[in-house]
């Protein structure tokens, strides 16, 4: 589960399920305590009207009771007798109106009733009330349900049965399990919505601390975390703030190390450069043995030469150089560094490209395009063209080479300093050049990747945020 969900989605988590949780016990429980209430409620009100049902009807077939008379007599007290010019069916019809469905009475060993049939009782039930206990039953009549009631009579064997729908009753339980149903999953979403909302309160201070975190780990060294004060995370704050700061200084420190090492090798290199090219110009002067070595001495300057250009370049930035924006026309600024590096035309803009402007820094995009061309010239056989089009984050800048390609593997590797990849040629990469392509595209808020072009090679794509003057 944690690597599935994030810190914040475990906080609502946990709260969604605490909140159902206790939501579906609260439920539970009232469902219980109601539909018990309910139940005892209807089916005392259905015993309490059957038993007044079997009362009025008693009361019509035999009259009001009659006092006992003398000792004599008392023997005929308890046996009522029913009045001859009642009809039961009558009478059973004339009872009070209620909510029973059916009644019927058994009387005399004989049913009578007006809707309802004996035969849809329990057998049971009716042994039951015929021997004088009262006696109820959920039952289903023609796909009803039902509560039987039976009440026994004055005399033995008698009884009076009724059964009273249930499905207001039931409709009501329904009722109340969708509701409480319900209940719970709205408290689930609102104990998400709490999580969420505590979860984004609680991980405020480690929400700023993944920004600054990010903003050093782009080159922003100056930022900081501002929650020094708090109780919990002031420990961890001064930390980060301490190891910021001393970072920043270090890489200062170093910067200035290289700058200056760069500036004072520049005397020396300026120098040899002389020397060497003064030796080149007497080169038809010099014994054969001695050419060669000559040229390759040369080639060893220039190389020296472009690395003290990369130190200072790359000391520039991270001695926080700011550089300047201004307003450039890409497709210009493009051609004019691509082709001047490679001493041809290689750059083809799309019609759509033309007019496309952006805020930058001359001097570092120049740096961009005169990189990625030497890069191709000098390592990958030669520069195939330079593309500029519309597209990405405004514009998209391509630089194809000749040469075999980089694996997957190396794609990261050699944009950093010095970086060299393990998989493709050893001189592919090496030195400062394509570190500071990186550095320069990320200053303009670009990204670089570099993937295979179409009939071999690689291809360095470069997207810019541009616009359309």
């Amino acid at each position: 589960m944690r690597g599935r969900f994030s810190l914040r989605g475990r906080v609502m988590m946990a709260y969604g399920l605490l909140a159902l949780g206790l939501s579906s016990v609260l439920a539970l429980v009232t469902w219980t305590v109601v539909s018990e209430y309910l139940t005892e409620q209807r089916q005392s009100s259905a015993m309490v009207e059957t038993a007044d049902n079997a009362a009025a009807f008693h009361y019509g077939l035999f009259g009001a009771p009659q006092p006992c008379r003398p000792a004599r007599e008392r023997a005929e007290c308890g046996s009522p007798t029913p009045n001859p010019n009642v009809s039961i069916i009558e009478l059973l019809n004339s009872l009070p109106s209620t909510d029973s469905a059916a009644s019927m009475v058994y009387y005399d060993d004989q049913w009578y009733s007006l809707t309802g049939k004996p035969s849809d009782l329990p057998a049971d039930l009716i042994d039951g009330v015929r021997s004088g206990s009262t006696s109820h039953r959920r039952i289903t009549v023609g796909g009803q349900q039902v509560l039987a009631v039976g009440v026994p009579m004055s005399r033995r064997g008698e009884a009076f049965f009724e059964w009273h729908p249930l499905e207001s009753l039931d409709n009501t339980l329904r009722t109340l399990k969708f509701t409480l149903v319900a209940a719970a999953l709205v408290a689930a979403l609102i104990g998400l919505a709490v999580g969420r909302l505590a979860s984004t309160l609680a991980l405020r201070p480690l929400a700023a601390l993944t920004r600054v975190a990010d903003a050093v780990a782009r080159g922003q060294l100056d930022a900081r975390l501002q929650v020094e004060n708090d109780r919990d995370l002031g420990g961890l704050a001064r930390s980060f703030n301490q190891t910021a700061a001393n970072l920043e200084r270090r890489v200062a420190a170093d910067a200035r190390f290289a700058g200056d090492v760069s500036h004072e090798l520049r005397t020396p290199l300026m120098t040899m450069l002389n020397s060497m090219q003064l030796i080149q110009n007497h080169r038809a002067e010099l014994p054969g043995p001695v050419r060669e070595p000559v040229e390759l001495l040369g080639d060893d300057l220039d190389r020296f030469r472009r690395l003290v250009i990369d130190l200072l370049e790359i000391s520039r930035d991270d001695g926080g150089d700011q550089g300047s924006r201004e307003i450039v026309r890409i497709a210009d600024l493009v051609r004019a560094a691509a082709d001047a590096t490679a001493g041809r035309d290689v750059t083809t803009v799309a019609p759509e490209a033309e007019g496309l402007t952006l805020q930058a820094d001359k001097r570092r995009l120049e740096r961009v395009i005169a990189n990625l061309v030497e890069n191709a010239e000098d390592h990958a056989g030669g520069c195939k063209g330079v593309g500029v089009e519309a597209g990405g984050l405004g514009v998209v800048i391509t630089v194809d080479d000749s040469g075999p390609g980089i694996p997957a593997d190396d794609r990261d590797r050699i944009f950093e300093r010095f970086g060299r990849g393990e998989t493709s040629n050893r001189s592919r990469g090496v030195g400062l050049g394509l570190a500071i392509v990186a550095r320069h595209v990320q200053w303009h808020h670009g990204t670089i990747q570099v993937t295979e072009r179409p009939g071999g090679g690689a291809r360095f794509i470069v997207e810019l945020p541009a616009k359309t003057t």
